[in-house]
């Protein structure tokens, strides 16, 4: 079993419901289990500021499934939950990103691991803190504090993302 930390987004709809869903989906793959959720937050888009504000969440599972396999699982969630992509950072029903797969590094056009995105986004940062208060991420590195990339625009909210019961 590998740790894999997943961030998730949704600013369509009904947002809680939408990364409740995703956390279910997730649950459901072959040899993985949702571990633990971080607080939820709301964020302010990126780079398309015309939207509605994010939800924001990650959650660590454990998987025997590849890294590529995870990418192709988060993808065909975002699809069968209806995600379009029409314009970069543009609206979405839902987002996963793979933002870390233990000890596995990657630098591909189909898959770059860790998330080259980590260290340069608080809506990112702010949750895997929650995970990793110590900065210290699974066989990987140390996330850099926040006081390197601050946390504008990230508001925690009262919201919690429903764990599934592990299948035994």
């Amino acid at each position: 079993m590998c740790t894999v930390i997943l961030g998730l987004g949704s600013n369509l709809g009904d947002k809680m419901k939408n990364l409740n869903s995703a956390v279910h989906a997730i649950s459901l793959l072959p040899g993985t289990k949702v571990v633990k959720a971080s607080s939820v937050y709301k964020t302010k888009p990126v780079g398309f500021d015309e939207q509605d504000d994010f939800l924001n969440a990650a959650i660590i599972i454990e998987t025997e499934l590849s890294p590529h396999a995870v990418l192709g699982a988060c993808l065909g969630i975002e699809a069968s939950m209806g995600r379009i992509r029409l314009r970069k950072n543009g609206p979405r029903i839902i987002d996963i990103d793979v933002l870390i797969y233990e000890s596995y590094f990657s630098d591909s056009f189909e898959l770059t691991l860790p998330h080259p995105a980590i260290k340069e986004r608080a809506f990112v940062m702010v949750p895997l803190l929650d995970l990793y208060p110590t900065g210290r991420a699974p066989g990987l590195f140390f996330l850099p504090h926040l006081r390197e990339i601050g946390s504008d625009g990230v508001e925690k909210t009262d919201f919690e993302i429903a764990l599934p019961y592990a299948l035994s």
